[in-house]
């Protein structure tokens, strides 16, 4: 049995100051830690006064760093306790900075760094990891991170950074997370004169070494790991899209830049319109940005209207994507991309749009949504259009407008800007956070639609589901639940998504929801009479169900559960 110092320097044992004597005793830790017995909530406030000490978000994410390689249960009753003040430190948008810097902050191991190089021992590597049957994957190869590009192996942080984003949000137990980075090179000439880039420095392998490589990494996850659920991130759009019609059908996996951002968009839009004043069928939306996440987002939308009446020729007729060369036509006469050749719009007539003004100006949509990853793209002009658009059709509308772009340098306007410009009336919703604007004494909050509030409820259900896949249905519950899990209070404060400090509670709504939706499609392998058992019951007994199985620190004994 592990004792002494060995506990102390276990991160997954090491509970602090919070051993109890008796723990003390019988693991040979007197006079090793102060005799003083400390809460967790006491140390949570050491910690929080130590990060308060640090002048720069990447100071304050390497000491978080440094706490979680020292004590997990700490960590991660911290950021549960602060995730307003924390969330932003753990994820976006700091972890872009920590993605452009992380060859050179690198300190230790924390992923599986899997090289091309070494394609030939993957299964290998998989079970090299030291902690058996995780449940959770989030893996990248850098190719597009947030809004920064290709990264390479830097783009590791985002696997890193959104592991730890399911046990603060959705309690999946640190042990059964696992990150990956899979390495084929690197376009980013920066990094490739770094003499301290920890990757292959190499241009990118083909397009079909990749696919190639890809392959064989999935082959291996599902003779390692056949029951972990894979959450594909970050991949550049066009991989992006491949790999998610790849596998989805054969594998548990799902792309969260696809179908998360979308169905978190979707949550926060089903509560926009109803905010907004105007009628469903008089909606119009212009989506600024057509790679993987604008598509994405504008299919589950899609499916919002196809689920209220409207065939999908009509539903889709809402929607007009623009790229950086205009308005996405089947005539424009550049060789389109396969994922935009959905929404390419046919009846323009022969006419061509060649900036977001002239979008504007011809659909008068009532909602703007950015996924550019350009800052300032929508200008005072844009936005004053917009309002424009919807102000035309009578007195109480309101314009919607999501900047969702990652992190804040990318953002497509800021907050403040919104408020300003559309003098006050403005529905909104960014990728990352803003604080609220105070204008001629009335305070205006800002929403925040960040896929926190999506991708750790959807994966904790599929688990806890037992999934054999994760279906369309399951995504679109997600953001229905997520929907519908807004407070009395919430709604009239005019918030589209709940506080963020709700955003556990949130998650296991949404993990319930998912695994209903699991159930009804066919794909839960629980067994029959459990879920008969929980029908005679309600609501109630299944979230009882999830609430014993998630991962939550507390102070003293061992009561912590593990999935």
């Amino acid at each position: 049995m592990a004792a002494g110092y060995q506990v102390l320097r276990e991160p997954l044992w090491n509970k602090g100051l919070s051993f109890t004597p008796e723990e003390r005793k019988s693991k040979n830790l007197t006079g090793l830690i102060p005799h003083t017995i400390e809460s967790l909530q006491t140390q949570c406030a050491r910690a929080m006064k130590m990060i308060q000490t640090r002048q720069t978000p990447i100071d304050k994410y390497l000491y978080l760093s440094s706490l979680k390689d020292q004590n997990v249960d700490l960590f991660y009753r911290l950021v549960m306790d602060n995730i307003r003040e924390l969330m932003p430190l753990v994820y976006t948008p700091t972890i872009g900075d920590v993605c452009l810097q992380y060859s050179s902050i690198y300190t230790r191991p924390e992923a599986l760094y899997i090289s091309i190089k070494q394609r030939k021992s993957i299964a290998t590597m998989l079970r090299n990891w030291p902690f058996p049957n995780p449940e959770i994957c989030v893996v990248t190869d850098g190719s597009r991170i947030l809004g920064l590009g290709d990264l390479g192996l830097n783009g590791v942080g985002i696997s890193v950074g959104k592991l730890a984003l399911y046990t603060a949000a959705a309690g999946i137990h640190p042990e059964k997370t696992l990150p990956i980075v899979l390495d084929c090179g690197t376009n980013n000439e920066t990094n490739l004169k770094d003499p301290l880039y920890l990757g292959l420095r190499q241009k990118r392998v083909s397009t079909t070494m990749q696919q190639e490589f890809m392959d064989e990494f999935m082959a291996a996850v599902k003779e390692v790991y056949p029951e972990m659920v894979v959450q594909f991130e970050d991949f550049e759009t066009e991989k992006a899209f491949k790999y998610l019609d790849r596998y989805r059908n054969t594998q548990k996996c799902f792309n969260d830049d696809v179908q998360g951002t979308g169905a978190v968009v979707l949550a926060g839009y089903i509560g926009a319109v109803d905010l907004s004043g105007v009628p469903l069928e008089e909606q119009r939306l212009v989506f600024m940005g057509a790679g993987s996440a604008g598509v994405g987002v504008a299919k589950q939308l899609m499916e919002y209207y196809t689920r209220r009446g409207l065939s999908e020729q009509e539903a889709r007729s809402k929607f007009w994507l623009v790229d950086t060369k205009g308005l996405v036509t089947r005539d424009r006469g550049d060789n389109l991309a396969e994922h935009k050749k959905y929404f390419a719009r046919t009846d323009n007539n022969g006419l061509q749009f060649r900036t977001l003004e002239e979008v504007i100006a011809y659909v008068k949509p009532s909602a703007l949504v950015g996924l550019t990853a350009t800052f300032g793209v929508f200008t005072e002009s844009v936005v004053r259009a917009l309002k424009a658009s919807v102000d035309g059709g009578g007195l109480g509308r309101r314009p919607i407008l999501f900047p969702l772009s990652n992190p804040l340098t990318k953002a497509e306007c800021t907050f403040e800007q919104a408020i300003q410009w559309t003098e006050g009336t403005a529905i909104f919703a960014s990728g990352s956070p803003f604080s609220s604007v105070t204008v001629d004494g009335i305070t205006y909050h800002p929403n925040q639609g960040n896929n926190v509030y999506v991708f750790p409820g959807l994966g904790l259900g599929a688990i806890l589901a037992k999934a054999s896949r994760v279906t369309d249905e399951m995504v679109y519950n997600s953001a229905d639940a997520l929907a519908k899990s807004l407070t009395a209070d919430e709604i009239h404060k005019g918030l589209i998504y709940p506080r963020i400090e709700r955003v556990r509670e949130a998650s296991l709504v949404v993990a319930r929801e998912v695994m209903k939706a699991a159930r009804r499609d066919g794909v839960s392998e629980l067994p029959e009479e459990q879920w008969v058992e929980w029908e005679e019951w309600g609501d109630v007994a299944l979230m009882s169900y999830i609430r014993q199985r998630v991962y939550d620190p507390v102070s003293f004994g061992d009561a912590r559960v593990r999935l």
